[in-house]
């Protein structure tokens, strides 16, 4: 293969890259807390011998996460918790504590707050939260106190990153912070609301579409190398 088609095939992995993303993105369209993702190519320019040339391959080696704030729906459900402006929900996993802006909590069997992966919801000390099995009135304030029958319990732990790009998702809506997150300053956290995802179905859709196009383009290309090469190999053989 000559250079041309080792420079598109460079192009084609990274547009397969992008779509598998955008058509995640599509999938999460309802999922809570979703942040939408995007792919940043990269690219590598090196000089050719001839005087004036020059190669450029593509990489699409890194991902981001775009966070811009998702709807709030109201649920007027007490453990439904939602955060408006920055910051995330602490999560106790068995890889270490990692964040999210999911907010729809339960309680365990044992009276502490938990995601719907049984994780526990952590404090602003790192400790879980734990509700009384008799409360029967259960407060959030928009600082994140959570109170039972009038009685403070805890306070919600609202963190964030000084670098967001240091963050790597782990899964859906669980992010790896990266680094040490610190608490945030004035939280804004809504009892019986949840944050919706953050992806626009329209845009993602219409991206989806044009990459779908630019590959098929390469796609072309390739084919047409090829059978460019063919051919120059087949007259090449005939005249030998």
């Amino acid at each position: 293969m000559e250079t041309a088609g080792y420079v598109s095939l460079t192009r084609q992995a990274g547009l397969w890259k992008e779509m598998q993303t955008v058509a995640n993105n599509i999938a999460n369209l309802s999922t809570t807390g979703y942040r939408r993702e995007g792919v940043v190519f990269a690219e590598m320019i090196k000089a050719l011998p001839t005087e004036g040339g020059n190669i450029a391959m593509t990489a699409a080696r890194a991902r981001f996460s775009d966070p811009s704030q998702g709807g709030l729906s109201q649920t007027e459900n007490p453990f439904d918790m939602a955060i408006q402006g920055r910051g995330y929900f602490m999560l106790e996993t068995p890889d270490g504590n990692r964040l999210t802006r999911a907010g729809a909590f339960v309680m365990n069997t044992a009276g502490e707050l938990v995601n719907p992966d049984g994780l526990r919801l952590l404090d602003i000390g790192g400790a879980p939260i734990f509700v009384p099995p008799d409360a029967e009135q259960i407060a959030v304030a928009q600082d994140g106190t959570v109170s039972a029958n009038g009685r403070p319990l805890a306070q919600i732990g609202i963190f964030d990153v000084e670098d967001p790009n240091a963050m790597l998702r782990q899964s859906g809506t669980v992010f790896d912070p990266g680094e040490e997150p610190v608490p945030v300053d004035d939280p804004v956290v809504l009892q019986g609301f949840i944050e919706g995802s953050n992806v626009n179905p329209v845009r993602e859709i219409a991206r989806m579409i044009e990459v779908q196009r630019i590959y098929e383009l390469g796609q072309k290309f390739l084919d047409n190398e090829h059978e460019r090469i063919r051919t120059v190999t087949q007259t090449l053989g005939q005249r030998a």
